[in-house]
């Protein structure tokens, strides 16, 4: 098979010649696992590990610093410091701290996070999908023709909330819901039209595209369910809906323990979940399979938080054999980490992922 023909039989529960794999990577674990392999190339890196998806993008608008340092910035941090505060074309916002391989982003109350009237967030200026770059996905399309191809980073809940801040999202959620449907309906409306032009840019080539809005913690939902289905699900269906009718799947990412609110997700739509992070026995990949197998594709669940970091390589392939037992015997899974490889997973572990004997 090639690497589309893996993952979209998958997909469709159809048995692989292997199960198809996925490779998602924060930079300063690219670095280091560049370093390890001795690879300069972040695509040789890819097919080295032989992942089967390839992430395509358009040009984003870069971030902007609201100052170099100072009063401002070390009461946005915590009075840590002058490290610089961004800011991105939505009004999230953010600092870098530094880790031995990299800066990595730590997010901020964003731009609309001391807001105190609807008005206010209306005057924002709210970006549209003119400020991207679409001129060269067609050239990526055809270079990784073999390959399953995956776009975007459409956030129509959770990307609102940085930008409004967290604690703030959650007050207005309970008091202020036409605040949160007009900030979701913003984010709703830029994706639809991101995702058509980038299908256009293609020729329809694009199999997955990306919907995202993480809705669970450690220990369980952040929302209650009929606070979701009132709120959110709404704007998830909608985006649902528009990729179907580009002619691809969704690939649903959510963080934390999302078991209750699968079924929602699967009535809706979604073909693939994405990362079912094992923080609870029923995020477990047995007890997922039990409840759902069949229904949804399952994408990812190597444990980034204590296998990847913390185990030997043979630990971590033992994990591997089991998602892979577990969830893809018939089809129905694709293997991946639980969230990006971050910086502190050893690269031979990385390695040792992709090389199990599955």
């Amino acid at each position: 098979m090639t690497s589309r023909e893996r993952v979209l039989a998958a997909i469709e529960h159809r048995r692989p010649d292997r199960v198809p794999r996925d490779f998602w990577i924060e930079q300063p674990a690219m670095r280091r696992l560049q370093a390890h392999l001795g690879l300069d190339d972040e695509e040789a890196v890819r097919q080295r590990l032989r992942v089967d998806v390839r992430h395509l993008h358009a040009v984003y608008p870069e971030d902007r610093a609201l100052s170099p340092g100072g009063a401002m910035n070390r009461a946005a941090t915590g009075g840590r410091g002058p490290a610089a505060v961004f800011q991105n074309y939505w009004g999230e916002r953010f600092i870098f701290q530094e880790t031995p391989w990299g800066p990595m982003r730590e997010d901020l109350p964003g731009a609309l996070s001391e807001a105190e009237a609807l008005d206010e967030l209306a005057a924002f200026p709210w970006p549209t999908p003119d400020l991207f770059d679409y001129s060269g996905l067609a050239a990526d399309a055809e270079r990784y023709g073999d390959y399953a191809q995956l776009y975007g980073f459409a956030d129509v809940w959770q990307r609102p909330a940085l930008v409004r801040g967290w604690e703030h999202m959650f007050m207005d959620m309970a008091a202020r819901p036409d605040w949160v449907h007009f900030l979701c309906r913003k984010f709703t409306d830029f994706y639809k039209e991101d995702y058509t032009r980038a299908a256009e840019a293609t020729g329809g080539r694009i199999d997955l595209y990306l919907l995202l809005s993480d809705l669970g913690s450690q220990a369980g939902p952040l929302i209650s369910l009929p606070m979701f289905r009132a709120l959110v699900a709404p704007y998830l269906r909608e985006m649902v809906e528009h990729i179907h009718w580009l002619g691809a799947r969704v690939l649903y990412h959510s963080c934390g323990s999302v078991a209750r609110f699968i079924p929602d997700l699967i009535a809706m739509g979604v073909e693939v979940l994405d990362p079912i992070q094992p923080v609870t026995d029923e995020m477990q990949p047995e007890a997922l399979q039990a409840q759902f197998g069949g229904r949804v594709v399952f994408h990812g669940g190597i444990d980034m938080q204590g296998v990847l970091p913390f185990g030997t390589p043979a630990e971590v392939q033992a994990e591997v054999r089991r998602y892979v037992a577990t969830l893809g015997a018939e089809g129905g899974y694709i293997l991946g980490p639980t969230h990006l490889f971050q910086p502190d997973v050893p690269p031979g572990n990385i390695v040792a992922m992709y090389e199990a004997e599955v």
